[in-house]
């Protein structure tokens, strides 16, 4: 299986560095798993609600132009639908089962993703109400991606 996290903007904090690291590592014995970074979109602090929405339509064309049309696409969002650990799991196996071998995660910027990011999506994904930085997303997600697999193999993980 080829998994893709497609995601805003660089990382720079070395301690979640450390544990997505750490996640692709253990990984490598179940999935070929690559974080593609596409570059944010530099704008002010303060937006206008247009200026919000041109942000998220580059940031989103950049996202777009990184998946392959054969991709099962999975975006973060917040109002997405929740799911609990075994339901992720299952919900890949099942992709596997049924000759989805490339999924992509989507991890928007500060802003979210845009309308046409959205519309490419096959499913929306929640991890919570709250909202989380985007840079902490990715080892939310790859911690949750490993903890998928060893639940569909069977094998021991923290519950």
């Amino acid at each position: 299986m080829n998994i893709s996290i497609i995601t805003v903007g660089k990382l720079k904090e070395k301690y979640l560095k450390q544990g997505i690291d750490e996640y692709l590592k253990r990984l490598t014995a179940y999935a070929k798993v690559e974080i593609i970074e596409v570059p944010d979109e530099k704008a002010p602090e303060i937006l206008s609600e247009s200026e919000m929405e041109q942000v998220k339509q580059k940031e989103g064309e950049r996202i777009l132009s990184k998946i392959h049309p054969d991709t099962h696409v999975i975006a973060l969002a917040i109002q997405g639908k929740m799911k609990t650990s075994e339901e992720l799991a299952d919900g890949i196996e099942k992709l596997a089962t049924y000759g989805k071998s490339k999924i992509a995660f989507v991890i928007g910027g500060s802003l979210g993703l845009s309308d046409e990011v959205m519309k490419r999506s096959n499913e929306s994904l929640s991890f919570s109400k709250m909202t989380f930085p985007h840079q902490l997303m990715r080892l939310i997600l790859v911690e949750q991606v490993y903890r998928s697999f060893r639940i569909m193999r069977g094998e021991p993980y923290h519950k």
